[in-house]
């Protein structure tokens, strides 16, 4: 081991003066990365030398070696001077999902683009996203809204209901998708306990998700007790989208998931919210798990676009939980009445990391087209320095 933290500390210096970014050799090899000293022995290097001083000589395996000083290392041919990647030899980070821009990009979606397109009667296409790739798609695929809803406490984060999802964790869930939605307009939801308390406990909150959360809206669960609510974010500038019908958070109250605007009563109830949310200044409403019928009424009775789910086809928008449409979940898995499954991504993702597994276990991965080359004369001075016969 000494022989080895010798070894390493005598290339360090060097290793450090050379930095970091190496470029292709005349042999054509692909540039890499020189970690500065960073990488550790490795347990082939702990376990090939006895503990000599530096500059002395160890034996391993009858074969007597010379463990280099930093003087001797300075004249190997790896630790030469390199020279500097030109802009294209540049690789970025296989870990970054956000690849290429995209081919033709878009205006940013708007309040107004929003608006002139419920004017138009061009209906408006808005998905949830939960973090940066489930946002890059859905930026990409064209939506022109993107909701961080509180849904992400059962889709992300495995919890029971929404109501357990706290501020912070909704924060953290909208700076990601906020970092990938380069067009498409953004709505964080308020997460349960983080609004109700009063009107200035709900700007206080409104304010964390855009500043914290860099989404450009807030949405928030109810109706005419709301109102005062919506009035106060309003008025400080921050664009609300209201929730009536099926609200989720009061789950409790409403004695489960149940559709509303079933009786006479109820669907009057949902036209009142509706148009309260409205007049408080509310720039669209979701109306969600409401008969098609009462949702093309209230619809009809606004000005406001509205945006359904589980509300029928004459509502000015939709809006569905992109983890139900794309089939991003195991066979059985209960689904509500109105969404549809558009794909099969939890199939597809199986299918990939099994045959991954498969080829692991099989030694077929990784083939030689996915390792990087290095010199035989190189690999047989590296060898022979460090004591190791094939």
């Amino acid at each position: 081991m000494a022989a080895s933290c010798a070894l390493h500390s005598a290339a360090r210096p060097l290793a450090r003066r050379a930095l970091s970014r190496t470029t292709a050799t005349a042999r054509g090899f692909e540039a890499t990365e020189l970690l500065a000293g960073r990488r550790q022995p490795t347990r082939g290097l702990h376990a090939s030398f006895a503990l000599p001083k530096k500059g002395s000589v160890a034996s391993r395996n009858g074969l007597t070696k010379s463990i280099p000083t930093s003087a001797t290392l300075a004249q190997h041919p790896s630790f030469a001077a390199v020279s500097i990647a030109t802009p294209n030899q540049i690789r970025q980070s296989s870990h970054s999902p956000l690849g290429s821009s995209l081919a033709s990009p878009r205006k940013k979606v708007t309040i107004e683009t929003l608006r002139k397109l419920y004017q138009k009667g061009e209906p408006i296409t808005m998905i949830t996203a939960h973090d940066f790739p489930s946002a890059h798609v859905a930026d990409h695929a064209g939506m022109e809204m993107v909701l961080v809803g509180d849904s992400l406490a059962m889709v992300a984060l495995g919890m029971e209901d929404t109501s357990e999802v706290l501020m912070d964790e909704m924060l953290l869930h909208c700076r990601s998708v906020s970092r990938a939605t380069k067009s498409a307009f953004t709505v964080g939801d308020l997460p349960m306990g983080s609004y109700e308390v009063a009107p200035e406990q709900a700007l206080e909150s409104a304010i964390r998700v855009i500043k914290e959360g860099r989404v450009q809206s807030v949405k928030l669960e109810g109706g005419k007790e709301m109102v005062p609510t919506i009035e106060r974010i309003t008025r400080a500038g921050i664009p609300v989208l209201a929730h009536v019908g099926l609200t989720p958070q009061r789950q409790n109250a409403l004695g489960g998931f149940r559709v509303q605007g079933k009786t006479t009563a109820s669907a009057v109830k949902v036209l009142e919210d509706a148009l309260a949310v409205q007049e408080a200044g509310a720039f669209g409403v979701v109306l969600e798990a409401v008969p098609a019928e009462v949702a093309s009424i209230v619809t009809q009775k606004l000005s406001i676009p509205t945006i359904g789910i589980g509300a029928g086809n004459s509502c000015s928008g939709q809006v569905l939980v992109q983890v139900d449409m794309s089939g991003n979940f195991p066979p059985g898995r209960f689904l509500p009445k109105f969404v549809k499954k558009y794909g099969d991504v939890w199939g597809e993702s199986l299918r990939a990391i099994q045959a991954y597994k498969d080829e692991v276990k099989a030694r077929v991965y990784p083939e030689p087209q996915h390792t990087y080359p290095m010199p035989e004369q190189e690999l047989a001075e590296f060898a022979d320095l460090v004591g190791h016969s094939a």
